[in-house]
C-alpha cells in the first residue's frame, strides 16, 4: 500500500485566511504540541494530529451546511453577515440578545429576524445554539477540559443543558461523541513517524491511496 508523506509544515501551509479566527488558532496549536513531540512522545504527536484532522472536517461539514446564496432579496448583504457571525462568536459565552445583533447589523429588530432567517434559514435563535455547540466540539477536541468547564465556556447552563442540546443535534452524548471522534481520527490518518521523512500518512485498512499532490 502507497504512503503519502506529509510533513506538519506542509500542513500548516493551508491559507489560515481562509478559516475562522478560532479554528486556526486552534490548529495552530495541535500542530505546534505535534512538532514538539514527534521525537519524544509519539502518541501526543498522533493525537494531536488526530485532532487536527477531525476539527477540519467538522469545519468543513459545517460550511457545506451553511448559507449558499445571500442574493436572496430581503436578506443580510454580506457585511452584515460578517459582523453578525463575528459578534456572536465573540459573545458565546454571555447572553446574546436579539436587539444586540440587530444593532450590530445596524437594523431594526422586526428587518433584522426576517433578513436573518432568508440568509441562513434558521432562527438567530438556533443559529446561536448551533454555534454554541460547534464551539463545544471545537474545545472537546482541541482540550482535556471537563465537559463542565466547556459548557460554560460556550454559554450553556451547566452541563446536562450541553448534554441535553447536543444529543439532540448529534444523536449521542458529548462524552460518546468526543471519545468517536478522537478515535476515528486516530484510526483514519493512521500516522506513521518515519525517520528522514517525517509525518507520513497511510490510508486506512481497505481503503484507497490517497492522490499525490
Amino acid at each position: 500500500m502507497t504512503a503519502v508523506p506529509m510533513t506538519l509544515a506542509a500542513a500548516e501551509g493551508v491559507d489560515a485566511a481562509l478559516l475562522a479566527p478560532d479554528l486556526a488558532s486552534s490548529l495552530v496549536r495541535l500542530l505546534d504540541t505535534a512538532r514538539r513531540n514527534i521525537d519524544a512522545d509519539r502518541d501526543t504527536a498522533e493525537a494531536s494530529i488526530a485532532r487536527a484532522s477531525s476539527l477540519l472536517q467538522i469545519e468543513i461539514d459545517r460550511k457545506a451546511a451553511g448559507p449558499s446564496d445571500r442574493s436572496t432579496p430581503g436578506a443580510l448583504a454580506g457585511w452584515q453577515v460578517h459582523r453578525v457571525k463575528a459578534y456572536v462568536d465573540a459573545h458565546l459565552e454571555a447572553t446574546i440578545h436579539i436587539c444586540d445583533l440587530a444593532a450590530v447589523a445596524q437594523r431594526s429588530g422586526a428587518y433584522f429576524c426576517r433578513a436573518f432567517k432568508r440568509t441562513f434559514g434558521e432562527t438567530p435563535h438556533a443559529f446561536i445554539l448551533a454555534r454554541r455547540v460547534h464551539r463545544a466540539g471545537d474545545l472537546m477536541l482541541t482540550s482535556d477540559a471537563s465537559l463542565s468547564d466547556i459548557a460554560m465556556s460556550c454559554g450553556f447552563t451547566d452541563q446536562a443543558h450541553l448534554c441535553k442540546v447536543f444529543r439532540a443535534r448529534h444523536g449521542q452524548s458529548p462524552a460518546a461523541w468526543r471519545r468517536e471522534r478522537r478515535d476515528l481520527g486516530r484510526q483514519t490518518l493512521a500516522v506513521r513517524l518515519v525517520p528522514g521523512r517525517g509525518v507520513v500518512l497511510n490510508p486506512p485498512q481497505g481503503g484507497c491511496p490517497a492522490p499525490a499532490k
